[in-house]
């Protein structure tokens, strides 16, 4: 069975990939990004998971998840730039008044690394990020000019991930991950 991309609207799911081991820990959850720095600071512990679980009720939600032969295996955070707190970075930079989407995570649980998951996250992140109107879409991956990343801040992809898809390199930006520059990564999707 091949990959499958669907939108995050099964909390269940959602919390299979990004939820943590013991329902009460600190884990981010996908929502740093996602929300502004306040109101991720002031979640703690099963509170995120009730956030979370309210954001996939949303239109749009807050992303999409990999299907591995039917079993959720990997996550996308994917959403208007407007919403999330790229809004109001200085580290990285807004290139125009475009109504751009953010994505800024890709995540794939173990057991289902090396089958091309993040490839097909980062094509139906774009492709949900296009069917609700998106004009672009924004990556802030590292430029790590393939020199290993630590699993633990793959999160936000690599540069050859998102030229793989089509992004090319908009803008460098101040923003520093595990040692890598990161990069603003942009497709256009108007015709």
């Amino acid at each position: 069975m091949p990959i499958e991309i669907r939108p995050a609207t099964v909390f269940e799911d959602t919390a299979a990939v990004l939820g943590p081991k013991n329902p009460d820990a600190n884990a981010c959850w996908c929502l740093s990004y996602r929300l502004l720095p306040k109101e991720n600071r002031d979640l703690e512990r099963t509170a995120r998971g009730e956030r979370v679980r309210r954001l996939v009720q949303e239109d749009p939600p807050p992303g999409v998840l990999a299907y591995d032969d039917g079993v959720p295996a990997g996550w996308a955070g994917i959403h208007p730039r407007a919403d999330t707190s790229f809004a109001a970075t200085r580290k990285i930079p807004h290139l125009d008044e475009t109504p751009v989407w953010s994505l800024w995570c890709v995540r794939v649980r173990p057991g289902h690394r090396g089958k091309g998951i993040s490839h097909e996250l980062v094509t139906g992140a774009v492709e949900f990020a296009r069917s609700h109107g998106a004009p672009a879409v924004e990556a802030y991956p590292v430029d790590n000019e393939g020199a290993k990343v630590d699993l633990t801040m793959a999160y936000v992809g690599t540069r050859s991930l998102f030229e793989a898809a089509g992004f090319t390199m908009a803008a460098k930006t101040e923003s520093v991950l595990n040692g890598f520059p990161r990069v603003l990564m942009r497709l256009d999707l108007t015709p």
